[in-house]
């Protein structure tokens, strides 16, 4: 495959590269930093500058790339992920006008396949299912805070667009919710970590909802098989096999790297500076990935975030014996 990559060196991005790479594809990657280029050599693919939100130069990029196949991976998230609903704002733009703009191009140079990246939050906040909910399972209830109804409105706005060619024979689309990315690559758990070891991330005192994980190296590895065999039309859900309450996973975070219990606080003075945080960690979103495991040939390296935790605390060095109160979510 040639595949085109929008957004390859975000979160997503630089691990899809390096196992594209490995896989023996040509890979173009997409960046709208001239000061990224080297990055994405560096990982085997040749680089391109261009601006998903200017459709000419977007056009014309994948137009002299020629590429077979095209992975949407665009956001513009804060590094360490979004505390409020402006934090998502632009990344609401590309889901919406850049995703528009991709598949045009897609389509206008021939490539036959568009993977896109959609998110666990399509579903929507709040307490929506407590066993796994299904790719066929989208609740049609709009979300009563603006912020959050724009994030889910440009969210299905991505699936829609993506769904919408795949019908009208455009353009083969495949769409892939993740869960929430961890990893010891990832920049946001980095961050947890750095913050977690100055006892500066609390656990949210009444938080008692599920969501599902997935590590960077699944996501990348279920993004590659999407490219190589998704059925055209289908949306899977890439998470790990364990969903997990957001308070067990930070204290076992701070258990695996050593560092003391976090301290807890109430979700109504956090939420004062990071409502967004709040309401996800708040929501009780597990997600099925029995369709993904089935269709995709595909299973996660880390089954959960058991596994993840102890590739981090190797990474990071490994725990200090006696520093923590628990060992164990």
């Amino acid at each position: 495959m040639r595949v085109f990559v929008a957004g390859a060196t975000g979160a997503l991005g630089i691990p899809v590269l390096r196992q594209l790479a490995a896989r023996g594809h040509d890979v173009v990657g997409m960046t709208r930093s001239n000061s990224k280029r080297a990055l994405i050599e560096q990982f085997g693919a040749r680089p391109v500058v261009a601006d998903a939100l200017d459709s000419q130069a977007l056009a014309q990029a994948v137009r002299e790339a020629a590429p077979t196949h095209v992975l949407h991976l665009l956001t513009a998230l804060p590094k360490n992920g979004p505390l409020r609903a402006t934090d998502v704002a632009a990344t609401n733009q590309l889901r919406i006008v850049g995703t528009a703009n991709l598949l045009q191009a897609a389509i206008a140079a021939g490539a036959t396949r568009l993977v896109g990246e959609s998110f666990v939050m399509v579903y929507g906040y709040g307490d929506r299912r407590a066993r796994p909910l299904t790719e066929d399972e989208l609740p049609a209830v709009p979300e009563l805070n603006p912020g959050l109804r724009a994030a889910v409105d440009a969210l299905r706005s991505l699936e829609r667009q993506l769904l919408y060619a795949n019908d009208q024979q455009q353009i083969e689309t495949v769409i892939l919710r993740y869960g929430m990315f961890y990893g010891a690559e990832n920049v946001a758990t980095r961050y947890i970590v750095r913050e977690l070891r100055k006892r500066r991330v609390p656990l949210v005192r009444g938080a008692r909802g599920l969501t599902s994980l997935i590590h960077i190296e699944d996501a990348a590895a279920a993004t590659v098989a999407a490219l190589e065999r998704g059925t055209p039309g289908a949306i899977y859900n890439i998470a790990d096999d364990e969903p997990v309450n957001f308070n067990a996973f930070v204290a076992a975070t701070a258990a695996a790297i050593g560092a003391l219990r976090p301290f807890a606080l109430p979700s109504w003075l956090l939420r004062l500076v990071a409502p967004v945080l709040v309401d996800t960690v708040s929501a009780n979103l597990p997600i099925s990935n029995a369709r993904a495991r089935r269709e995709l040939e595909w299973q996660p390296r880390f089954p959960s975030y058991r596994e993840g935790l102890r590739q981090l605390a190797g990474e990071s060095g490994g725990a200090e014996a006696g520093t923590s109160a628990a060992s164990s979510p």
